[in-house]
């Protein structure tokens, strides 16, 4: 075999006989063999083999030249087996000098193959998946050098490519070729935000298929991919100098991460090589990619299967810029389910909100910022769904099902009725929502319940008149600073607010100030690398840490309140001078205000949330100083049970509903009755009728939760006799069991409280 690869004539001229051979006339079967024999005879091979997978998973020999022909569509590999099998589950190369000896190597007498001994594999990939395996063999002991590797997988491509079009086969063989997931299928992930939907899946930015494989122009190709190059680099040093190129949400580390992989040297070969193999410049891209996605996905180290998304992104990019696309463009169908590995808020923004049905993403959690405005937007969503993109392609049909966490994949029309019947059922019960929507949260026993929602967004405003909800119990000023590209400014910041304000009317709105670190991070704010984000410098931690933050924030809310009632609460308190130190940077601005005769509000109320546990054995020290407290469940909990929410494989480790919870949490409300501190939970129990049922139980009567949840529980209110609920919920506060969910729930029947 000729040393170095392909024969002189060169790589460019084995692929022009390939897609001539592929454009021939004849059966399909004839054009296979044309194509394995002129792999062969470009490559001075002995054998040159081409298996494709089939829906079983098995690997079907298709074509030969030089093994013995009548195995053509009788040897089938079995998932893993053999060299064969080995290289598709890799999904990367395989050269080999003696294949026999190779622990691997699996005999098949029918072939006719003992005698070679030298073996190349290289996958045929698709969306990152091996759909098949191209081999060639000699009868000589020899190692193939990496000229003739970088060859075979520039054919193994193109190859993939062609079967997938449909060209190389017949339809009836084609219908049985798994080119993709065909079949229905069920994940079990996490519900995210609740809510039911069907649609087709859209893939979050998903890969351009490369129109046009091969290149009539190597150099012109080879301009266009250092042009495009050039822009990529271009437009992410625009981004990291805050000029317009806008990516929203995205945090200045990873632009740099992205600017060091566009300048990665390897990566730049690795493109260029493909264009002067005889590839498009999209095609080289679409290779590359490709082969990065095969080999990185196989890694163990969580950070080098990182870098895997960093060169998907950036290839992805690369492919808008050669097509001249703007990805903030994109017309979507109007039942869309959006795809994603994970997101941040404003790419989810990004899409038309009334196209969007729902969300399906690989990663992230129920706290994740995609995840509270999917909530916000009332977008169902399922999260931590294992391998879903590799399951699924672009137009797919499928379930996002946020009241189990499952999505089904191509669902069966039995199960599509099922889901439709389902979703009949939440608009019937949304409409008896809707008819609660002006009454007043009142128990049988006469006790009134205050429900207001949580807010974060201006479409969150819409809300308030939808749900009935008496106002807005925690808006989230952090949102507007994460979703934009530099920190916004002071009258942007006094714009929303007001916004905010006009829209509530009279009904009070409690602002918490910024609450950004840990997982919510600024691209324009400069952070230090910290082990522990989520135990480190955080919401008011932060905020005292940069006092001209706060002061400006704090000055953009009088502005916005002028003349009206202003209430203002900080986060993550954990000791009494934290809440003074902060409280005194609102009277500097409040004396600011007043020596230059600018309006303040008609009264105004600083409160704290109680998130940290240390509060709860200093409450007495720190209720005399606060106008009011807000209790913060998501993270009270989270730090009660030394267990990251955000972290799947210990947030499930406790039960909100549990004695050590529930008994804090009444302490709380105690300690709060006793000082007459008006007393609110904005916390995600709030929203949940079950939950809130045990929070009105231990004596609470202010809510604040999603809007999904003010009309659930308001009709849990209206159902609820307090002083029979009280006496039962005595005895299981006493309980020494790990939750008390099911004897709640069984108070609840007994009692006939709708949760």
């Amino acid at each position: 075999m000729v040393k170095g690869g392909l024969t002189t004539r060169g790589p460019r001229n084995l692929l022009r006989q390939i897609r001539e051979a592929m454009a021939g006339g004849g059966p399909a079967q004839d054009r296979l063999d044309m194509v394995v024999r002129t792999i062969a005879q470009s490559m001075v091979a002995e054998v040159c083999s081409i298996y494709l997978r089939r829906a079983s998973g098995e690997l079907e020999l298709f074509a030969t030249q030089g093994l013995n022909p009548e195995a053509v569509h009788n040897t089938r590999l079995r998932p893993g087996e053999g060299l064969v099998g080995e290289v598709a589950r890799l999904a990367q190369p395989i050269s080999l000098s003696d294949a026999p000896s190779h622990p691997s190597f699996s005999y098949r007498p029918e072939t006719g193959e003992d005698p070679f001994h030298a073996f190349l594999g290289a996958p045929l990939l698709r969306g990152g998946r091996a759909i098949g395996v191209l081999v060639v063999q000699n009868r000589a002991a020899r190692r193939y050098d990496e000229e003739e590797v970088e060859d075979i997988q520039t054919i193994a491509m193109v190859l993939a490519e062609t079967v997938a079009s449909g060209e190389l086969l017949a339809q009836d063989e084609l219908r049985d070729v798994e080119v993709a997931p065909h079949r229905p299928e069920r994940l079990k992930g996490q519900k995210f935000a609740e809510g039911l939907a069907y649609g087709v899946v859209v893939q979050h930015e998903a890969p351009l298929a490369p129109e046009q494989l091969l290149s009539d122009d190597p150099a012109a190709e080879e301009r266009r991919l250092a042009e495009a190059l050039s822009a990529l680099k271009a437009g992410i040093d625009e981004m990291l100098e805050g000029g317009q190129g806008k990516l929203g949400g995205t945090s200045f580390e990873v632009l740099e991460t992205y600017r060091m992989f566009a300048d990665d040297r390897g990566w730049n070969r690795s493109l260029e090589e493909a264009v002067r193999s005889g590839l498009t410049a999209e095609a080289a891209v679409d290779r590359v990619r490709n082969e990065h996605r095969a080999r990185f996905a196989k890694a163990r180290d969580p950070y080098i299967r990182e870098r895997l998304h960093d060169f998907e992104d950036l290839a992805n990019r690369l492919l808008r810029v050669l097509a001249g696309d703007n990805p903030g463009q994109r017309d979507l169908p109007d039942d869309a389910i959006l795809v994603a590995r994970n997101l941040g808020p404003a790419d989810l923004l990004e899409y038309p909100r009334h196209k969007l049905r729902g969300l399906l993403l690989e990663e992230g959690s129920a706290a994740s910022h995609a995840a509270i405005v999917a909530r916000a937007l009332q977008i169902p969503c399922v999260g931590r769904l294992q391998g879903l993109r590799d399951r699924l392609s672009e137009g797919d049909q499928v379930i996002v099902d946020g009241e189990t966490g499952e999505a089904y994949l191509r669902p069966r029309p039995d199960m599509l009725a099922a889901v439709q019947t389902r979703m009949a059922v939440r608009d019937q019960r949304r409409a008896e929502f809707d008819l609660l929507r002006d009454t007043p949260a009142v128990t049988r026993d006469g006790t009134r319940i205050t429900i207001l929602t949580n807010a974060g967004l201006a479409v969150d405003l819409e809300n308030l008149d939808a749900t009935g909800a008496e106002g807005i119990g925690l808006f989230r000023t952090e949102f507007q600073f994460m979703v934009s590209d530099e920190l916004p400014r002071l009258d942007a910041q006094t714009a929303l607010y007001k916004l905010v304000l006009d829209a509530a009317g009279d009904r009070p709105v409690t602002f918490r100030t910024l609450d950004i670190g840990g997982d919510k991070v600024l691209p324009y704010l400069d952070n230090e690398r910290e082990e522990n984000p989520a135990l480190g410098r955080r919401a008011i931690r932060l905020g005292l840490d940069r006092p001209a933050l706060l002061r400006m924030q704090v000055r953009a809310l009088l502005a916005a309140a002028a003349g009206r009632e202003l209430r203002v609460m900080f986060p993550m308190i954990a000791t009494v001078d934290e809440f003074r130190a902060a409280r005194e940077l609102v009277d500097v601005e409040c004396d600011w205000a007043r020596r230059r005769g600018r309006p303040l509000p008609s009264l105004l109320r600083v409160g704290a949330m109680v998130e940290c546990p240390s509060l709860l054995w200093h409450l007495d020290a720190l209720l005399p100083l606060t106008d009011f407290v807000s209790i913060g469940t998501n993270d009270l909990l989270q730090y009660m049970f030394a267990a990251d929410r955000t972290n799947p494989l210990v947030s499930d480790r406790y039960d909100p509903l549990s004695p050590p919870a529930l008994r804090a949490l009444a302490e709380i409300q105690q300690k709060c009755a006793d000082s007459a501190t008006p007393v609110s939970v904005c916390g995600e129990l709030a929203g949940r009728p079950l939950e809130a049922f045990a929070l009105i139980t231990l004596g609470y009567t202010r809510l604040s939760a999603p809007a999904g949840g003010v009309g659930p529980v308001k009709r849990m209110i209206l159902s609820a006799d307090l002083p029979a609920a009280r006496r039962g919920m005595a005895v299981l506060l006493g309980s020494s069991a790990g939750s008390v969910r099911g004897e709640i729930e069984s108070l609840a029947r007994k009692l006939n409280v709708s949760v």
